[in-house]
């Protein structure tokens, strides 16, 4: 059974998924980086799920290690807080697109679970 705090913390990474997914719609790389204000919204959004899956209960971190890459997004949390003018702005649509719905699926997975 998922602590409450996990819930929650899952449940704001789905919300935040959702929102970036909004936010993107049917755009392109060259819309995204045409687009600052998306960028920056969906930079935030990014920071909102990496301090989330930060803040899971270390034991259902453990559990939920395997769907649930805490370590790399903790580390695309550093980056994005840290290096942040270092980033590859291609690289942040790209996990945008391609690995936040795939992250979304693994946190609502895992509330269904338990």
């Amino acid at each position: 059974m998922l602590s409450e705090r996990t819930a929650d913390r899952l449940r704001d990474i789905i919300d935040d998924a959702r929102r970036i997914g909004d936010f993107l719609g049917t755009m392109t790389l060259n819309d995204f980086l045409a687009s600052e204000r998306t960028l920056f919204a969906v930079e935030r959004l990014l920071q909102r799920m990496t301090e989330a899956a930060i803040q899971i209960e270390p034991k259902d971190a453990e559990r939920l290690s395997a769907a649930l890459p805490i370590a790399k997004m903790r580390g695309l949390g550093n980056r994005l807080r840290h290096e942040y003018r270092d980033l590859d702005r291609a690289v942040v649509f790209e996990i945008a697109r391609a690995e936040v719905p795939a992250l979304a699926a693994a946190a609502q997975h895992a509330l269904d679970e338990g």
